[in-house]
């Protein structure tokens, strides 16, 4: 679990001060835009837009951007997007899991088989890595005024598993099953996270020698940078070593 929240923390550093800012909200427009053709624009009647819009304010969307991408997601002749998993192995046997939303499913599995190839990974079967993966609700909160003890037993109330405080955010983890009561609780502690997403979390990880462990991140990388793709989980062990090498 520390070693996925590890991950995301980096991740989060790392992506608020580079260019990926642009592919973070290319990422969350799109699931916007998902959002509202799927169950219309009111953020009251429809929970999956009123996570994307508060993860948008968490990633520091401009309002401007938003409401566009809401209007976009209203336009009956705006794009249609599929959502899609892809599941495959990178060098040294880690388990690869993609989620990827797309208006065109060939160009995207094309492209993810292109990368699995180029790093010596292979494409597999959807399905054939349920077993290595939960799915988990993951909450990144600002720690601010907030009393440590106090908010860890609001948070147990409304299920959490476990709570973990890193540079100055709470990072929350709860069951798939309880992530809506955890939204529901910080709202009504009036707590707008940062991130609140359902994640596919490794049941446990796989140690690899720094150069491998490094050429695996180069293959997430380029998942990463695909316009299609949303999010890649993977059960690869994340070390200080590794963690050093990627700042």
């Amino acid at each position: 679990m520390s070693g996925h929240n590890k991950w995301s923390t980096i991740k989060r550093k790392k992506g608020a001060l580079d260019a990926k800012r642009s592919k973070i909200f290319s990422k969350i427009i799109k699931e916007i835009t998902v959002a509202v053709k799927e169950s219309g624009a009111d953020p009251d009647g429809n929970p999956r837009l009123r996570l994307a819009i508060a993860n948008a304010k968490g990633a520091s969307m401009p309002k401007d951007n938003i409401q566009r991408a809401i209007s976009k997601g209203s336009d009956k002749d705006s794009a249609s997007y599929s959502e899609t998993t892809y599941e495959g192995y990178a060098n040294g046997g880690i388990a690869i899991f993609i989620e990827a939303t797309t208006d065109n499913t060939q160009r995207t599995i094309s492209n993810v088989r292109s990368y699995f190839n180029k790093y010596g990974g292979t494409l597999g079967t959807n399905g054939s890595l349920s077993f290595i993966f939960d799915r988990k609700g993951i909450f990144t909160v600002p720690q601010g005024n907030l009393n440590q003890d106090e908010f860890e037993m609001e948070v147990i109330d409304a299920g959490a598993e476990d709570l973990q405080l890193e540079d100055g955010f709470f990072m929350i983890t709860t069951a798939m099953e309880d992530f809506g009561a955890m939204m529901k609780k910080l709202e009504e502690l009036g707590i707008e996270p940062e991130s609140a997403k359902l994640q596919r979390i490794p049941k446990d990880t796989t140690k690899l020698d720094l150069e491998s462990s490094k050429k695996v991140m180069r293959l997430i990388e380029f998942f990463e940078e695909d316009d299609d793709i949303q999010a890649v989980y993977h059960n690869m062990e994340m070390t200080d070593e590794l963690m050093e090498s990627l700042d």
